[in-house]
């Protein structure tokens, strides 16, 4: 057998390498986003929208979340963890409450949660100064600035979590007597 010259192997062995490392990202499962019949993300409960979307208000509230916007038919919060020292995470709450056929005095939630990841990312501070017949020199200047960067960002997709918050929701309906009768306290 003929020897193979010693740039042909190696040539060889790098195209082969760059064909192993160049492989695509692995993709992500999509079975999870096929729109099928599932309940995680929605639960009737009795009352008005309104109603229902308050005692959403008041359930997240109970949790520590912070309440970013609200109308009569959405709550959005917001809720924060440190739970490293270059590490935060960040939990975005949306809910929506629908009424649903008319006479029924019930509505359905939708919710999701969105957790978003951020990493700490440090970069050093230089500075160049020009010398004469030297040219340009660098010099660290010892500092650095830290700065939160989004490393990830997913829907939490655990049906406990839900079930725990709808849960809760219905216990804070329960609890407002113009979920079951329809009144406020101004029809009164």
């Amino acid at each position: 057998m003929a020897r193979l010259p010693r740039y042909l192997v190696t040539s060889l062995s790098t195209l082969l390498l760059i064909a192993c490392t160049s492989a695509p990202p692995p993709r992500a499962n999509i079975e999870s986003n096929e729109f099928i019949s599932t309940d995680m993300y929605s639960r009737a409960l009795p009352g008005t929208s309104q109603v229902v979307c308050e005692g959403a208000r008041r359930a997240l509230l109970s949790q520590g979340y912070v309440i970013r916007d609200m109308n009569g038919s959405q709550v959005n919060a917001l809720k924060k963890f440190q739970p490293g020292a270059e590490r935060h995470i960040q939990v975005e709450f949306h809910v929506v409450c629908e009424p649903n056929a008319d006479g029924s005095n019930s509505a359905t939630v939708f919710a999701n949660a969105v957790r978003d990841t951020y990493a700490l990312k440090k970069s050093s501070n230089s500075a160049s100064i020009g010398v004469g017949a030297v040219g340009s020199l660098s010099l660290p200047f010892g500092s650095s600035d830290d700065s939160l960067v989004k490393v990830g960002s997913e829907t939490i997709q655990t049906r406990v979590f839900y079930d725990r918050f709808f849960d809760m929701v219905e216990g804070y309906v329960d609890e407002n007597p113009a979920a079951t009768t329809g009144s406020t306290s101004s029809d009164q």
